[in-house]
C-alpha cells in the first residue's frame, strides 16, 4: 500500500486491495492452510491503514467536516471493534473452527465500515476539505503506513499524539517479528 493521489484515492485503493484478499479467502474452501495466509495479509494491511486514518484522517474530519466529531468517534468504535476481531483471529489456524467465525465477522464490519466511510464520511471530507490539504494528508497517511504496526494492538491509544508517537516503534518491533515468523507470507 502506498499508491499516490489524495487521502480519499489513498485509502479507497487501500479498501479495494483489502476487498481481494476476502475473495480470496471465500475462494479457498474451510481449512486450507492459504486462508490464514490471507488473513494475515489482510491483518497487516487492516492495521497499517487503521493507524495511518487515526493519526490523520480523522482528526481531518474532526477539525472540518460538520459533525465532524461523532463521524470519527463513530469510525474509531469501528476500528476497536475489528482490532478486537483481528486479535483474536491472530491466534487461530485455518483448520480451528473460530477462524471461519472470525473471519466472517471480520469481513463483515470491514466491509460496513468500508461502505460507511465511502458513502458518508469520504463524501463529505471533499466536500469540506481543500484539495491542496486532501493531497498534504494523502502523503501523511502514506508515510505513516511505511511505520505502523502489522498487528492488531487494542490497548494502544487511537488518538493523537499519543498513537503518533508509540506507532512507529510499535511497528518496527511488529516488521521483525513478521519477518523472523514470515507471517503473511505464502509458502
Amino acid at each position: 500500500m502506498g499508491h499516490g493521489g489524495n487521502v480519499i484515492d489513498e485509502l479507497v485503493t487501500d479498501h479495494r486491495e483489502v476487498e481481494e484478499l476476502f475473495t480470496k479467502i471465500e475462494e479457498l474452501p474451510p481449512g486450507h492452510k492459504d486462508r490464514k495466509t490471507y488473513a494475515d495479509q489482510a491483518t497487516i494491511e487492516l492495521v497499517r491503514h487503521s493507524v495511518a486514518e487515526e493519526a490523520y484522517l480523522y482528526p481531518a474530519v474532526r477539525e472540518h467536516v460538520p459533525g465532524g466529531d461523532t463521524l470519527a468517534d463513530k469510525e474509531l468504535e469501528d476500528h476497536a471493534e475489528a482490532e478486537r476481531i483481528m486479535k483474536d483471529l491472530e491466534g487461530c489456524d485455518a483448520g480451528d473452527p473460530e477462524f471461519d467465525r472470525l473471519v466472517g465477522m471480520l469481513m463483515s464490519e470491514i466491509r460496513s465500515h468500508i461502505a460507511d466511510e465511502e458513502g458518508n464520511l469520504f463524501p463529505r471530507l471533499r466536500a469540506s476539505c481543500p484539495p491542496e490539504q486532501l493531497d498534504q494528508l494523502g502523503d501523511k497517511v502514506r508515510q505513516a503506513k511505511k511505520t505502523a504496526p502489522t498487528r492488531p494492538h487494542p490497548a494502544a491509544p487511537d488518538k493523537p499524539p499519543a498513537n503518533k508517537l508509540l506507532a512507529p516503534g510499535v511497528g518496527m518491533v511488529d516488521r521483525l517479528r513478521d519477518a523472523l515468523s514470515g507471517r503473511g507470507k505464502l509458502e
